[in-house]
């Protein structure tokens, strides 16, 4: 059976040239950076190679820091607990702004922080997907230490205002940050241009290794790490860097930019053949429109059929997509951003997320329009309530 790979959102493959030029950091270059040895010291030029990378990817500032960590979750939790314990139980605000869209690395970690006496605003979203950014400039006030809204949705793909709450956020002289694990690879990011305090990624989201990501600080904020060990990363990320995976990183980096013109036409275009092919049914909706959502990323719901029901003929067909963020793929509870738009009971629980990468093929969408259309067409024949 031709397997078929429409789950880019929850991971990617590593592009087999960032593998070539990991392999020789396993068994050659093999030191830790931290010794004083050849076997440590030869490692340093690679390194340095890769956060150039990094820095370049996101249009950074030599002053600024680019900080590695192990994925967006660690990042994500980081940032957070930072500002709690610099902004919040070592000053007079006690306040964080975030939306109801986020990752559950944010929005778990701001729920353990309500626990702990922290008060947080939850912005809502409307029917597209999207926050209102006026809303966030309500919420905003004298007590709020920081605002966190993702760049882009791990599940509907929606693209966030990023200027206009980048622009509030200086206006009102509240820190901001930004879980942009999604839109690295698939938009051109850059904080030149949008002004961000705190931004995070992951490499396995754009090609590059599991287990590595970045956390970039604005140069002059304080920052508290969120492990304590050695004085790796300036003392700002303790343990041993994994030097296979930051090489990894950087070069996946570097391509996924690189790649940004195919992805803006040729995935655009391949997205939007399989999202009208499934418009063609009826009783469908798409979530988030078209133009304001990450060129790969489309969430259906199909109604008189339970998303997990369509995942199964998918699967059984080769063909791999989910129902929402990996993360909680094991809650069969209704998915909370597709609740949080206002959609009705019904169809919060029948999403499907399909997401392309630069390895799709013209064949997988070819295929999967035929065996999605069939298996709509068996289910609702079976279905109770269709």
């Amino acid at each position: 059976m031709n397997r078929i790979y429409l789950d880019n959102n929850a991971t990617t493959i590593v592009d087999p040239k960032v593998k070539d030029i990991m392999t020789p950091f396993f068994c050659q270059q093999y030191g830790n950076p931290e010794s004083l040895h050849s076997f440590g010291m030869q490692l340093h030029p690679p390194m340095r190679k890769a956060l150039d990378q990094l820095y370049a990817g996101i249009n950074a500032n030599d002053e600024d820091d680019i900080i590695i960590t192990s994925c967006g979750t660690e990042g994500n939790n980081s940032i957070i607990k930072s500002v709690y314990f610099n902004q919040i139980l070592n000053g007079d605000k006690n306040h964080i702004v975030t939306s109801l869209a986020e990752h559950p690395s944010v929005a778990k970690t701001c729920a353990f922080l309500e626990k702990q006496g922290v008060e947080v605003t939850y912005l809502s979203l409307d029917k597209k997907g999207c926050i209102n950014p006026q809303d966030l400039e309500y919420a905003i006030t004298e007590h709020t230490a920081l605002v966190s809204i993702m760049w882009a949705n791990n599940e509907t793909g929606v693209i966030f205002p990023m200027k206009e709450v980048s622009d509030i956020c200086r206006q009102k002289n509240v820190l901001f940050h930004t879980d942009a694990v999604q839109a690295i690879g698939k938009i051109k990011v850059d904080i030149q241009k949008i002004p961000i305090d705190f931004f995070t990624f992951s490499a396995h989201k754009f090609h590059g290794p599991p287990g590595i990501g970045g956390l970039y600080i604005r140069n002059g904020i304080k920052f508290s790490p969120l492990f304590h060990g050695g004085e790796q990363m300036n003392d700002k990320r303790a343990g041993t860097i994994n030097v296979p995976s930051l090489v990894g990183m950087g070069v996946a980096m570097e391509m996924a930019n690189d790649a940004l013109e195919y992805e803006k036409t040729e995935v655009y275009r391949l997205r939007n053949k399989l999202e009208d092919a499934i418009l063609s049914l009826d009783d469908v909706i798409i979530l988030g429109d078209r133009k304001y959502r990450v060129p790969n990323t489309l969430f259906v719901s199909i109604k008189g059929v339970e998303g997990e029901s369509l995942l199964w003929d998918l699967n059984k067909n080769g063909i791999a997509a989910s129902t929402g963020s990996a993360c909680a793929a094991e809650d069969l509870q209704a998915d909370a951003v597709i609740e949080a738009m206002g959609v009705n009971d019904d169809l919060a629980h029948t999403g499907i997320r399909m997401s392309l990468s630069r390895f799709t093929t013209e064949e997988d969408i070819d295929t999967t329009i035929t065996v999605f259309k069939n298996a709509v067409e068996r289910l609702r024949k079976i279905s109770t309530v269709y």
